[in-house]
Order: structure tokens, then C-alpha cells, then sequence
């Protein structure tokens, strides 16, 4: 009998700080309260009736009826992407990747450049948007790059496709990213294609974004599944995120909406295989936590809401589902625009599992994943305790 796990991640659903979010000037932050607030009330009743509602004191609360639901920590230092998909995945970090809100030193620059043999533009932490108007006409009348951070750990490098072309562009950051190891192995180096001519009119190209990751440093989930020939589809920004290792396909998405068609049709062409399909839905936090737009997060949470029907409707009598976040990313916290230090819901559905279990608090992102894996029969990953005894067992 063939079962499968989905995963869905939504970028940057905090459900409150936690007890070391003062090391990161934190404390205070619940990136789901704000968003309810904001909104003078959410309207998530599906999301509810898998149990959100339980763990989170929402306006428009819905009692659990179909799911089971808990909160994890992240056991793993830092408030990153990476750290937080990795942490799922069994891999429990000592260490957290840099970050440059003054930007990179000059060393790394002048690295950059001789590497390169191109002038960088910017280096400063911005948005990405802001800065194409900022240095876009100078970078069109000069062909210099743009180099440019965020309050993540990346290293981002901006180029108008009529002046330098993507595979130019991918060629600079596949430099940058032998550049930047040892002290400044930033998690990620970005390339970022625009189009458009001028300032106000450009545009980032997304469909040609291209991630270079670090490669996690021991086995994750992933790579015990595929290498024990099961399916270990990523879907989003998934294999970005684990240096494409560990995976039997990568399906790219262009927002939260095709994410979730793409993790349907992903389950309707695996129907009748085992394994699983990880999915990371991104629109949350690059487009409205880190632009501090409650409304957007707000409308776009209710949008995943009207749409968990159809995923939940594809799940066949054997698969569970798991939807959880990798951080918060609180649109309403004063201070910075950063990722904030937040656990992140856990919420379990599957027609063979109980309803209504209260996981509890869970040490460990890593939680998530081991119970996959027990779920799978695949053994233990590195890190983490399954959860499985608790949603089996009758309703």
C-alpha cells in the first residue's frame, strides 16, 4: 500500500515569539495576532477546522474538527529560510548564516569585482523594487551590476536582461558564490533579472530568479527518501533552498496560487507512488512581510483558506498532510522589516488519522519531518521525535 506526505509551507506564518526572540530584538512579535488585528478578523475557517484556531486566538474562531494541531520551535539559532526548511528536514544547525544591514565588507566587493571584472553598484540592505529605481538607470548607462542585501542572509545581484544577459548573470553569481564561503557563507546569492526603461517602470523578471544555496551539511529527509527510490518532489523555491539535492523533481511556481496547482497536479501525477511533495509558498513573506502589508498577507492567507479544500479533496485514503511555516515575518512589528524568531503553527489532516489531537509544543521544526519519515517507514532522520502515535490511534 502506497502512502504519501505533503508538506506545505507558508513563508513566514508566525504564531508568536519565542522565549529567545530577545537576542534578536524580537520579543513582542506574532506575525498571525497582527495579521488578525490588522484585518479586524480574519476569515480562515478551513485553516480553523484543521486547528489554527487553537493555537492562535483569532477573531473569527472556528473550533478544530478536521485536523490535528500543535506549535513547533525552531531548535536551530537564527530566523532563516534556509535554517527553517533545513531544521524540518532533520538538520539542526549550531550556527546562524550572517546577515549585512550595512552591507557587504569591502573585501567581498573588491573580491567580487576583480572576480567579475565589473563595478558593483549599491551594496546596501534594500528592497528589491526600491533599489531597481534607485540604481537602475545608472546601472543601464553603465552595465555595473547591482549589488544589494535584505534582512535575510543573501547576497542579491540586480542586471536589466538587455544589458546583461541571464546566462552572464548566472555566471556572476555562480562567482559570488565561491566568494562568499568561510565567515560570509550567506545562505543564498540571488540573480535578479528585470526588464522595463526606465525608473518606476521596472520590472523583476521572477521566472528567471535563480538561487544559489549552501548545500545542507548532513543528510535531510529528502535525500533519505530519494535515496531509497521514493518521490521527493519540490515544489516553489524547494530546491533552492536544499542546493537541488534530494530531489527526484523540482516544479517551479510563479505565486502562492500556482503553488498550490502545481502541489495538485504534483499529487494527481504521483497518485499510487510514495514519498513526498514539500511545498513552499513565498508570496507571504517577500511580498507582504517584508513590505509590511497586513492587508496583503491578510488577503492572501484567505485565498490559501479558500483553496486548502481542493488539497485536502486530492489527498487519497492513505496521504497526510502537514502545514506549517519556517519563521515569522511580522508585518505590524515596529522596528525592522526582518524575519522575526516565532514558532510556527504544526496542522496534521489525513482521512486514517484522529481528529482534533492537541500535538502540544514541539522542541523542534524537526518534529515535522520525523514524522514523515515514521509515516514513510523509512527510519529516523537526524533530529527530531515523531508525533505519529498521537494522530493514530481511531477518532
Amino acid at each position: 500500500m502506497t502512502s504519501r506526505a505533503v508538506i506545505i509551507v507558508l513563508d513566514g506564518l508566525g504564531v508568536g515569539y519565542m522565549e529567545d526572540a530577545f537576542k534578536y530584538g524580537d520579543t513582542g512579535a506574532n506575525t498571525l495576532k497582527h495579521i488578525d488585528e490588522a484585518a479586524g478578523g480574519l476569515s480562515l475557517p478551513n485553516l480553523c477546522r484543521l486547528g489554527l484556531g487553537e493555537i492562535s486566538d483569532l477573531q473569527n474562531y472556528v473550533p478544530v474538527s478536521d485536523g490535528n494541531y500543535g506549535r513547533m520551535l525552531q531548535n536551530s539559532p537564527g530566523k532563516d529560510t534556509t535554517s527553517g526548511h533545513w531544521e524540518i528536514t532533520g538538520v539542526n544547525l549550531d550556527f546562524s548564516f550572517p546577515v549585512y544591514p550595512e552591507g557587504f565588507p569591502p573585501e567581498v566587493i573588491k573580491e567580487f569585482e576583480d572576480k567579475t571584472g565589473r563595478k558593483a553598484l549599491g551594496n546596501y540592505a534594500s528592497s528589491g523594487t526600491v533599489i531597481l529605481d534607485e540604481l537602475g538607470g545608472e546601472h543601464m548607462r553603465t552595465g555595473n551590476p547591482i549589488v544589494y542585501t535584505s534582512a535575510d542572509s543573501v547576497f542579491q545581484v540586480a542586471a536589466h536582461e538587455d544589458v546583461i544577459s541571464l546566462e552572464e548573470l548566472y555566471k556572476i553569481c555562480r562567482q559570488a558564490r565561491e566568494i562568499l564561503v568561510g565567515p560570509n557563507s550567506v545562505s543564498r546569492v540571488i540573480a535578479r533579472p528585470f526588464t522595463g526603461e526606465s525608473k518606476g517602470k521596472f520590472k523583476r523578471n521572477n521566472a528567471g530568479r535563480k538561487d544559489l544555496s549552501l548545500e545542507p551539511p548532513s543528510e535531510t529527509l529528502l535525500d533519505i527518501l530519494k535515496n531509497k527510490g521514493l518521490i521527493s518532489v519540490g515544489v516553489g523555491k524547494i530546491g533552492d533552498i536544499f542546493a537541488h539535492r534530494g530531489l527526484t523533481e523540482e516544479i517551479k511556481t510563479s505565486g502562492n496560487k500556482d503553488g498550490v496547482n502545481k502541489t495538485i497536479e504534483a499529487m494527481e501525477k504521483y497518485r499510487g507512488s510514495s514519498g513526498l511533495i514539500f511545498t513552499n509558498l513565498v508570496d507571504f513573506d517577500t511580498d507582504y512581510g517584508h513590505r509590511r502589508d497586513s492587508r496583503g498577507f491578510a488577503d492572501a492567507l484567505e485565498e490559501f483558506d479558500g483553496l486548502l479544500p481542493r488539497i485536502i479533496n486530492s489527498l487519497s485514503e492513505e496521504d497526510i498532510l502537514f502545514i506549517t511555516a519556517d519563521h515569522g515575518c511580522d508585518p505590524e512589528f515596529e522596528g525592522h522589516t526582518d524575519h522575526t524568531r516565532e514558532m510556527v503553527p504544526v496542522l496534521v489532516s489525513g482521512k486514517r488519522i484522529k481528529k482534533k489531537a492537541n500535538l502540544g509544543l514541539r522542541n523542534t521544526y524537526a518534529d515535522c519531518g520525523q514524522t514523515v519519515a515514521d509515516f514513510l517507514g523509512i527510519g529516523n532522520i537526524n533530529f527530531g521525535t515523531s508525533f505519529k502515535s498521537a494522530i493514530y490511534g481511531g477518532n
